[in-house]
């Protein structure tokens, strides 16, 4: 390869690799587990306590789908800029989403239309199960934990 070529051809990063790697598998393995949970919040939810119980399911299951899309969101951003950053990133993202998530939920409070506790037992029930399947998609994907300083 002439040197005009190697200056071409961007130097991929391998901690940047590995940490897309990782969120593309946590996303594969935790998005039909959390889906199936949210379903199943809201036909129980609906059986037990009717609209308002399904609907606080689905706006629960919703709301954690969306704080772990957020995660992997901020890994796969994060992954270019080296790994003191990416853990600042996911360290902010976590306090950033109990946040929001604390205010949303002060936010639908008092609305009639939804069943407290079938939202929140929802919500709790996705975050486990993606928790769960993200770390089951560590476990399982063949990352190198230590690389070597010679492949940066």
């Amino acid at each position: 390869m002439s040197d005009n070529e190697q200056q071409q051809t961007p130097e991929i990063d391998p901690h940047a690799r590995a940490l897309r790697t990782l969120a593309e598998a946590m996303f594969r393995y935790a998005l039909w587990p959390s889906i199936a949970t949210v379903v199943v919040g809201v036909v129980i939810f609906g059986i037990l306590k009717g609209t308002p119980g399904a609907l606080g399911a689905l706006v629960g299951g919703a709301l954690a789908c969306a704080s772990s899309l957020l995660t992997l969101f901020l890994m796969r951003k994060s992954a270019a800029h080296g790994p003191h950053i990416g853990m600042a990133a996911s360290l902010g993202g976590f306090v950033a989403k109990l946040f929001i998530l604390l205010l949303v939920m002060t936010a639908l409070r008092n609305v009639e239309a939804l069943h407290r506790i079938s939202l929140a037992l929802t919500m709790v029930a996705v975050v486990l199960v993606a928790a769960g399947a993200e770390a089951m998609a560590f476990r399982r994907t063949k990352l190198p934990t230590i690389i070597p300083a010679g492949e940066k």
